[in-house]
């Protein structure tokens, strides 16, 4: 099995970080190839950011469509979700979405804690349709690049973070980020309630997906694109919206 981790963003460190998480969590058999856009921004940070982003990862998938089993959205905001899954031939997952499903058959609700503001995920909770399933968020007040360099006051302000959303009553909590890709093993031993990596669950949701063999939809919002005529964009980008 074939498994495409694709960052959003154009930091090879992220991309690096989140391919080394899911090749930890991957079955025997199962290849990680990661990839990284060719243009966009370095970090996601603002909402016209991730637009910009999200036609940089549509054209980075394009490029592997049917060269892959199935596909791992390695960015927290789960960019261009919807989008990808409508293009793609094979499965599409996305890592915050991964992470707050898997959170729901450990417990009933579920708190998520990352570095700074907390709002789109919010937001993208409620895409999933999972509001009433959570419990808190909290932006802890800490960079990836802090965490680089201090790892042990990062997660103790994670940690911290944890017993808030615990404190809120969060049965499990989603550690929220790219960033945080592979750290819920050093944090578990000290966490009283499971933690959630989203490139991990993503992984092994992906896995599953692949296994069962469902057909693509040929109807509805989720069917693939045909005869959509789009000027300008990558070739196999525009070659998926066509239909060819």
């Amino acid at each position: 099995m074939r498994i495409l981790v694709a960052n959003a963003n154009t930091t090879e460190a992220i991309t690096a970080l989140c391919a080394d998480a899911a090749r930890a969590a991957a079955s025997l058999g199962t290849t990680i190839i990661p990839a990284t856009p060719r243009f966009g921004p370095a970090v996601i940070a603002t909402r016209a950011e991730n637009i910009i982003a999200g036609h940089a990862l549509l054209a980075l998938l394009a490029e592997h469509a049917g060269q892959v089993d199935g596909v791992l959205l390695a960015v927290s905001h789960d960019t261009a979700l919807e989008a990808a899954r409508q293009l793609l031939p094979c499965p599409v997952v996305a890592m915050t979405e991964a992470a707050c499903l898997t959170a729901c058959l450990a417990g009933g609700r579920f708190g998520l804690v990352t570095f700074g503001a907390t709002e789109t995920y919010r937001e993208r909770i409620a895409q999933h349709g999972l509001s009433v399933r959570l419990a808190g968020l909290v932006g802890v007040d800490a960079t990836p690049q802090e965490a680089v360099r201090d790892p042990e006051g990062v997660a103790e302000k994670l940690l911290a973070g944890i017993e808030a959303l615990i404190a809120d009553g969060a049965d499990a909590v989603v550690l929220g980020g790219a960033a945080l890709a592979g750290m819920a093993p050093t944090l578990q031993p000290r966490s009283p309630v499971p933690l959630l990596d989203g490139i991990a669950c993503g992984v092994r949701l992906l896995e599953m997906m692949v296994a069962l063999k469902l057909p693509k939809p040929r109807v509805g919002s989720f069917a693939a694109p045909q005869g959509r005529v789009v000027g300008g964009v990558e070739t196999p980008l525009a070659a998926l919206l066509r239909g060819a």
